[in-house]
């Protein structure tokens, strides 16, 4: 099924990125996770594309079993690093040939140690112009992302936002956020992506920190703020991995619940692979249901003409 038009029809949507694992241990455990949330009622999940195009193949492996074999909905992550468009076209049609009816157009990041992001010759330079490319040629729902602090190599909001509401006009029929801890900083987002014409949904992007330094790392590598409250809770607990992962856990369940109470389409949960801190997390809120005490200004964060 496409994700605009599950989107469209479930309120809230709760979906899980994964990544392609490296190993047949790591794959075995891939699935057991992807099982495990299955029961929790997931929406549909998406598969990552590695730098420099790394894992195209186990993406479309990867996105294809857990469709036909866990049998979720799925989208397979796609980028411009290193493709010319026939290289592109030629995994288009391979993802079309699994049934896969689902999209994430992503210029993509250049390997690491290779700097700044360089239009391969006969590629694709942006998001914007591979949404455009897949839907003149195929019929994909197509998502891209956004960033609610601003990507880290747009000079400001405002010229961030005027470049993605080209990747709206060019075929982007929903935008999942990079990861935040700031609710605040996603409802600002929302309103102002608003204001520029951009009505499409945006989920939000929430990560349930399991270890504070994995996670860390991981907004160092996204430019992802974590807010000094926060910062200094984690710290409070001196390392103990049992308490950060409790942390996390309330964290997350909370910041989702406020999201969920203003309106927010939908929740995308960075669970790197791993089942508990997101099962934790989805499991109260699906007992919890905050989404049926919402206010605040629903038509604004849910977008999609609603």
């Amino acid at each position: 099924m496409r994700i605009d038009e599950i989107i469209a029809a479930n309120k809230p949507t709760f979906s899980v990125e994964f990544f392609p694992p490296k190993t047949a241990e790591a794959t075995a455990a891939l699935y057991a996770t992807a099982q495990e949330l299955k029961q929790l009622g997931l929406d549909f999940v998406s598969v990552t594309y590695g730098a420099g195009g790394s894992t195209r193949d186990g993406t479309v492996e990867i996105t294809t079993a857990l469709k036909d074999e866990v049998g979720l909905e799925t989208m397979a992550h796609l980028s411009c690093v290193g493709e010319t468009t026939e290289g592109l076209a030629a995994t288009l049609d391979r993802i079309e040939a699994t049934g896969v009816e689902n999209i994430f157009a992503l210029r993509g990041d250049p390997p690491r140690n290779e700097g700044e992001f360089v239009q391969p010759e006969g590629g694709l330079g942006s998001a914007a112009e591979l949404a455009a490319f897949i839907g003149a040629g195929w019929d994909f729902a197509v998502g891209g992302a956004c960033f609610p602090e601003v990507h880290p190599e747009a000079p400001d909001l405002e010229t961030d936002l005027n470049y993605l509401k080209t990747k709206v006009d060019s075929g982007a029929g929903f935008l999942i956020t990079q990861l935040f801890f700031d609710n605040q900083v996603y409802f600002d987002f929302v309103r102002a992506a608003r204001a520029h014409g951009i009505e499409v949904p945006i989920l939000a992007g929430v990560i349930p920190v399991a270890s504070f330094a994995q996670t860390k790392r991981i907004c160092g590598l996204c430019d992802a703020t974590i807010p000094a409250p926060l910062e200094a809770a984690f710290e409070a607990v001196d390392g103990d991995p049992d308490r950060e992962f409790e942390l996390g856990i309330a964290y997350a369940t909370q910041q989702c619940a406020e999201l969920l109470i203003a309106g927010a389409p939908g929740i995308h949960f960075y669970a790197l692979n791993r089942a508990p801190a997101t099962r934790a997390v989805l499991g109260a809120l699906r007992a919890s249901r905050p989404w049926e005490r919402v206010r605040g200004d629903v038509g604004t964060l849910t977008g999609g003409g609603d």
